[in-house]
């Protein structure tokens, strides 16, 4: 075989080695908007499928569900922001809509390096007081604390 046909060969092979290697990556861009109906499963942790290699559409870096404040129903279409301050002060780093269904996720890079604090906004804001350093919210809302609620 002369150099070129083995160099070719070569290239081929190592473009299917990498290709296999990042196809179980997730990289559907999926991002929640004020009044869409396609979400599902309210209250569960979204990244438990929505991951690289999960058997959801996209992998989410934020995402969970937001109540009204009786707990029981979902509250649609509130927005969810994140800052670097506390209280809605800060850097706001991204703006989140929650859907028709009461659940906001996106697959956009959120950079957690810097802690971020959530406010969510119905007709009245809410502020987490603590930082976040992952966005799973319902990992820990609505599991060991109590469920994301608004007015």
């Amino acid at each position: 075989m002369n150099k070129k046909a083995l160099a070719t060969l070569s290239c081929i092979i190592l473009s299917i080695i990498v290709f296999q290697s990042c196809s179980h990556i997730n990289r559907e861009t999926n991002i929640s908007s004020h009044g869409d109906t396609e979400s599902h499963n309210q209250g569960r942790n979204c990244m438990e499928c929505h991951k690289n290699g999960g058997p959801g559409e996209g992998a989410f870096t934020v995402a969970g569900t937001v109540y009204q404040k009786n707990g029981n129903s979902t509250y649609p279409n509130a927005t969810v922001k994140l800052y670097t301050g506390q209280d809605a002060t800060g850097i706001l780093k991204a703006t989140i809509e929650v859907d028709g269904l009461g659940n906001f996720y996106t697959t956009e890079k959120i950079d957690f390096i810097e802690p971020l604090f959530p406010s969510v906004t119905g007709t009245e804001t809410e502020h987490m007081p603590s930082a976040l350093v992952v966005g799973q919210c319902n990992s820990c809302h609505g599991v060991t604390e109590d469920r994301i609620e608004v007015k």
